[in-house]
């Protein structure tokens, strides 16, 4: 009875010889071909079968012509990645046999390939609604995808033209920026993963990537980062004072025992910026790997991929306006070796300093120089002062040139590569001023004495008009205090002449003043992303906050007799910490506005008062 009502096995095969069934298909005769169809797109299709048909089929391969892509589109739907080992080491087989001898098609095996790159899709039943969802729970995605790469690198042996082919199909099948986490998380990695069996493909792969993540960037500014962050925390703690009051016993207990923090507390609130955080994470391991080789850097693979990441940089980040963290990767890769960094910055310099590049690219260079000599821990005092020296006697020779020429006057449009090198020196100046001086005090007076900001601030190109009013606060109060340059009167006047911008809007008309008529922002402000930004914090210079005493002690220049120890205090002492802490960090989120608190690293702008 139970032999009787049990399904039969199928392992039955109907019809003649595949090399039978396709010679008759040649000569009209369907039926056997299309019952050959039939059986290869069984959803039940036993491993067995599959064996034994794929086993035939690499034998019959010289009659796999382009006629018969409907066949062996047949045979690419097969379900072979989730089989046993003896169909996958039987399909991978077959896949070396079938581009070695008909590369027509090569195509339709890259793209069965690249669609396994992210999980496969399920369907959930909802509400009676069918809904098509990505299996993110898969136990065995790993496993699978490494199976995938190895087809990709079986084609690629018997194709060597494969990774042409390649490329348009990983630009196709890229996720949407909507699509989970998860695939998009899987879709980077594995492109990341062809990098290194398919190492000609490693800039065009590098490019895609880090265009999407770009979309992402600039899809998720500052402000809706805060914001979405604020209101998560709001929300969190409205929930968490209304169980408090129900649990308060239970929590009481578990509070004594291990403290553990929640998976939860690293997502970021903003949907598109927890993607952008899991991508960069991935970004950064990926660089990481490379360039270390059991632990320890590896010179000549640090050289290669700091080059292709420059490349990208200069085609995909320089162009592009206020992006909040994706530059970070070439911060990150500098970090690893002060000779990369050193070449970042004689990279940014050339791009500021040659006047055959778009005036747009040389300010945004100038941007890039002044941020990174400012925030990189790992560039020391030396490469500061030789950047500083670049950028400031450049300054002075634009200067001599425009005293002479015809348009010596405060100008925008005409001077912008010049007033962005200026906020690049003077935020330099801000972030670096007590190393400049720390050890000897006079030396170090000496050295900046030697800049002669004093000529770049009265010069009548009037950097202190153009620059981000910020910068020009921190940069007066501390280039008076050390009786460098008293540029308050210069300031004032600046206030006077504002021209008011009229803007129309909803509520009517506003009338603001312009304080950023460079369009200028600082690359490196302090970084968001909450699992990503672990990897950036050890390297990044915090701004450290100033308190009232400090303030205090901006408005009180140094006089010419005193001694080196009176002032070590203030020149090396830690920052006294107090209830009345005031921040004065220059920054380029709304510079014209308070920054919010919750942007660590750059507190709200805080102007030092003038001098009566």
């Amino acid at each position: 009875d139970e032999f009787i009502s049990s399904p039969p096995r199928k392992t039955v095969r109907f019809g003649g010889t595949l090399t039978d069934i396709l010679l008759k298909y040649e000569k009209g005769e369907t039926t056997d071909f299309e019952l050959l169809k039939h059986q290869l797109s069984d959803p039940d299709i036993k491993d067995a079968q599959i064996i034994n048909w794929l086993h035939e089929f690499r034998a019959s391969v010289v009659y796999l012509t382009k006629e018969l892509e409907q066949l062996v589109s047949i045979l690419l739907k097969l379900p072979w990645l989730r089989r046993s080992r003896e169909v996958v080491e039987e399909y991978l087989g077959f896949l070396g046999n079938l581009v070695s001898a008909q590369t027509v098609h090569l195509r339709p095996c890259l793209r069965m390939i690249v669609s396994q790159f992210v999980p496969p899709r399920i369907t959930i039943r909802e509400d009676d609604v069918d809904i098509s969802d990505s299996d993110d729970d898969d136990e065995n995605l790993s496993e699978n995808f490494n199976t995938c790469h190895r087809a990709l690198q079986t084609v690629a042996r018997y194709v060597p033209s494969t990774p042409q082919f390649l490329m348009p199909i990983l630009v196709e099948n890229f996720p949407f920026i909507n699509k989970s986490e998860r695939t998009l998380e899987c879709y980077v990695h594995n492109l990341l993963q062809v990098t290194v069996y398919l190492p000609t493909l490693r800039l065009q792969i590098l490019e895609l990537i880090i265009e999407k993540l770009l979309k992402l960037d600039v899809s998720t500014p500052r402000q809706d980062i805060e914001d979405a962050e604020e209101t998560a925390n709001n929300s969190d703690s409205v929930e968490k004072s209304t169980e408090e009051g129900l649990f308060d016993m239970e929590e009481d207990e578990e509070r004594k025992g291990n403290k553990v923090v929640s998976s939860s507390s690293e997502r970021m609130a903003h949907p598109l910026a927890e993607r952008l955080d899991i991508l960069m994470t991935i970004l950064f391991s990926y660089i990481k790997d490379v360039c270390h080789v059991h632990g320890k850097l590896d010179i000549n693979n640090t050289k290669n991929l700091y080059r292709d990441l420059v490349s990208v940089f200069d085609k995909l980040i320089l162009p592009t306006h206020a992006s909040c963290h994706v530059q970070y990767f070439m911060f990150y890769i500098c970090s690893f070796k002060l000779g990369l960094a050193e070449a970042f910055l004689d990279h940014l310099w050339k791009k500021l300093h040659d006047p055959n590049n778009p005036s747009v690219i040389r300010q945004t260079a100038g941007s890039y120089i002044g941020s990174f000599l400012a925030r990189a821990k790992f560039i020391p005092v030396v490469t500061v002062k030789a950047c500083l020296d670049l950028l400031v006697n450049w300054m002075h020779k634009y200067i001599d040139n425009q005293d002479t020429g015809p348009n010596p006057y405060c100008d925008v449009a005409l001077h912008g590569p010049f007033y962005s090198a200026c906020q690049a020196a003077f935020y330099t100046l801000i972030f670096r001023h007590k190393q400049l001086l720390d050890g000897n005090l006079r030396k170090g007076l000496s050295y900046l004495q030697s800049l002669n900001f004093e000529r770049i601030v009265m010069c009548q190109l009037n950097p202190l008009k153009i620059c981000i009013p910020s910068v020009v606060n921190l940069f007066a109060a501390i280039t008076r205090k050390y009786q460098l340059v008293f540029c308050y009167t210069i300031i004032e006047r600046n206030n006077r002449q504002f021209i008011p911008v009229v803007r129309s809007g909803t509520g009517g008309d506003l009338v603001q003043t312009c304080t950023n008529p460079l369009d200028s922002f600082f690359p490196f402000d302090p970084y968001m992303l909450k699992r990503s930004k672990k990897t950036i914090d050890p390297f990044y210079q915090f701004w450290e906050e100033l308190s009232a005493e400090d303030l205090e002690n901006l408005k009180k220049p140094i006089k010419r007799g005193t001694s080196e120890d009176e002032d070590d205090d203030f020149l090396k002492g830690e920052t006294p910490q107090n209830d009345g802490v005031v921040g004065i960090a220059p920054n380029s989120y709304e510079s014209n506005t308070r920054s919010p608190v919750s942007s660590i690293g750059s507190p709200p702008d805080c102007y030092v008062l003038y001098p009566q």
